[in-house]
């Protein structure tokens, strides 16, 4: 395995939480969720780590100084993956629900959507769906989607190893991000749809990622998922949060999970809030 290939496979260990790890679903207590987050402050206090996420896309104000360029549009970058997440991981817009506290292992937790459904788009579904490491989806659910993407000449695909090539290692990154809550409803928009992408003007790129749910909020920050839950991301990162929220078939959602291009089985699961002032950046 050459140099390269070395960084990469601990690049994407570290990052987006694409681990081969079951957790055991018992609840965390406050108590827990306090010394995690102690922690977290311990492990980066003048360490040098830049902003951290996921955040309150609502409160503006942070004390992180670190400083990186901003990443292009994505319209001018390459899709490189496509995955989500069980619940919101961001707070804000129509996504302020605590889903609780969860096991503190990024099962349980986040964010959910609490508007008006009909009780046909609640309804029971016949099957399971993206059953995995942080349980089963059921209409109802909320979900944050990352649309992620990179300054490299890549082919989208797995992890965040389809972000990197052996060109450059250090791309600019940003993430689209939309939430969605499942509904039992065929009408509903197709996340395969929402998940096509082609080559336009020479780049890979996401077609169908919605246009009507919002000016989303730009902030500086870093890769997120509950491996991070004690330490910091190393990983700077662009992110575009829409506040609104759009409604998906979870037969769609069944569908996509069952043949996609990320190799994508499940939803992953969530990094607590991130609120120390140290570990935000300003919001502009």
């Amino acid at each position: 395995m050459n140099q390269f290939k070395k960084l990469l496979t601990m690049n994407v260990a570290i990052a987006f939480l694409l681990t081969g790890v079951v957790y055991a679903a018992s609840p965390a207590t406050d108590e827990k969720i306090a010394e995690q987050r102690a922690a977290l402050a311990k492990s980066t206090k003048d360490a040098g780590f830049g902003p951290q996420s996921p955040r309150d896309i609502d409160a503006l104000k942070g004390n992180n100084k670190r400083a990186f360029n901003a990443a292009p549009a994505y319209t001018e970058m390459n899709l490189c993956n496509i995955h989500f997440h069980e619940n919101a991981e961001h707070k804000g817009g129509e996504f302020t629900t605590f889903a609780g506290n969860g096991d503190g292992k990024g099962a349980g937790t986040g964010f959910i959507y609490t508007g008006q459904l009909t009780k046909a788009e609640k309804a029971p579904y016949a099957n399971k769906v993206g059953e995995g490491k942080y349980g089963d989806l059921i209409p109802g659910d909320t979900i944050e989607v990352h649309y992620v993407h990179t300054t490299a000449k890549v082919t989208p695909g797995p992890t965040l190893a389809s972000c990197l090539s052996e060109s450059i290692g250090n791309p600019q990154l940003r993430v689209e991000t939309q939430v969605y809550v499942i509904v039992n409803d065929d009408s509903a928009l197709n996340f395969v749809d929402l998940t096509k992408h082609e080559i336009v003007n020479g780049l890979h790129q996401a077609i169908n990622i919605p246009s009507n749910t919002g000016t989303a909020v730009q902030y500086d920050g870093s890769t997120t998922g509950p491996g991070y839950n004690e330490k910091g991301s190393p990983f700077q990162v662009s992110w575009s949060v829409r506040p609104k929220v759009a409604k998906v078939s979870i037969s769609s959602v069944e569908a996509w999970l069952k043949d996609n291009a990320f190799d994508e089985g499940y939803a992953h699961g969530v990094r607590n809030l991130v609120t120390n002032p140290d570990l935000l950046s300003d919001i502009k």
